[in-house]
């Protein structure tokens, strides 16, 4: 699981669960299935992240991978990204992005006191 900052031009990681850090750390807010969620809002989802010309390499062993928008207040737009990733095809339900949005939504609380911190 990675948490990420994003803002106009990058996508940041500031958090993640795992033995390395990610393959990418930084990158372009328009790039990978991250750049696809900030572009579209709603979660997005990677059954097959290998047949998913979109997908950057978080971890080899990724298989699937789902991306929850962290959204500011009052429509300004996503903050932030939690991804959660598994080495399982297909891994993720409607009923995990119900929990991912919540937990997306707690988080926005910890986001406005770290960037005022």
């Amino acid at each position: 699981m990675g948490v990420y900052e994003v803002d106009a031009e990058e996508i940041a990681i500031l958090g993640w669960s795992g033995g390395s850090l990610p393959t990418h750390p930084r990158f372009p807010a328009t790039q990978g299935l991250c750049g696809a969620a900030v572009a579209s809002r709603p979660a997005v989802f990677g059954g097959d992240v290998s047949a998913d010309r979109r997908y950057l390499t978080t971890f080899r062993s990724t298989r699937s991978e789902m991306i929850v928008p962290v959204m500011a207040p009052a429509g300004v737009g996503v903050i932030g990204l939690v991804d959660v990733e598994s080495d399982r095809l297909n891994a993720f339900t409607d009923d995990d992005r119900n929990m991912m949005e919540r937990c997306a939504t707690a988080l926005l609380s910890l986001w406005d006191a770290w960037r005022t911190g």
